[in-house]
C-alpha cells in the first residue's frame, strides 16, 4: 500500500516528467519544423503532411482529408489544388455511387518528392542522434518504447 507521502512524491515526479517531456518535445518539433521548412522545396509543412496522408490512404477524398485534419473542406481543397498544380497529386475520375467524390493519388513526381523528403528528414535526425554519447543513445533507445506507449494510448 502506498503512503500519502509516497503518493505525493510520485505525483510530483509525474508532473516534473510531464513538463520536462513537453519542453523537450516542443524544442525538437520546433527544430524539425525549422529544418523541414528549409528543405520542403516549395511545399508548406501542411502540403508535405497531406502528401504523406494521401500516400498512406490512396483514393482518399478531399472531404475525408479535411475531417482527418479538422479543417474546412474549402481550406483542404485549396491545399490539394496546390499539390495538383505542382504535379504531386492526381485525381481519379469519380466513380459510382457518389459521382461528386474524386479520389486522390500520389503521382510519380509525388512519390519521388516523398522519398526525397524522407531521406532528408532521416539524415537530419540521424546526424543529431550520431552526436549523442553512447549512454545517451542507450537512454534514447529505452525511451522510444515508452514514447510509443504514450502516443498510442488515448486518455
Amino acid at each position: 500500500m502506498m503512503t500519502d507521502s509516497h503518493a505525493t512524491r510520485q505525483d510530483a515526479r509525474v508532473q516534473r516528467l510531464s513538463e520536462d517531456l513537453r519542453t523537450a518535445l516542443k524544442g525538437l518539433v520546433r527544430q524539425m519544423r525549422r529544418d523541414t521548412d528549409r528543405q520542403e522545396q516549395g511545399l508548406s509543412l501542411m502540403q508535405a503532411m497531406l502528401l504523406h496522408l494521401i500516400h498512406e490512404h490512396p483514393g482518399i477524398g478531399v472531404a475525408e482529408l479535411a475531417r482527418m485534419q479538422q479543417v474546412r473542406s474549402p481550406t483542404m481543397s485549396g491545399q490539394v489544388k496546390a499539390l495538383e498544380a505542382a504535379g504531386l497529386v492526381e485525381r481519379a475520375a469519380p466513380l459510382a455511387p457518389d459521382r461528386r467524390r474524386s479520389s486522390l493519388h500520389v503521382s510519380p513526381a509525388g512519390h519521388k518528392a516523398l522519398r526525397q523528403l524522407r531521406d532528408r528528414r532521416h539524415d537530419w535526425l540521424s546526424q543529431r542522434i550520431a552526436r549523442l554519447a553512447p549512454d545517451q543513445m542507450d537512454a534514447l533507445a529505452g525511451a522510444i518504447d515508452a514514447l510509443n506507449i504514450l502516443a498510442d494510448h488515448e486518455t
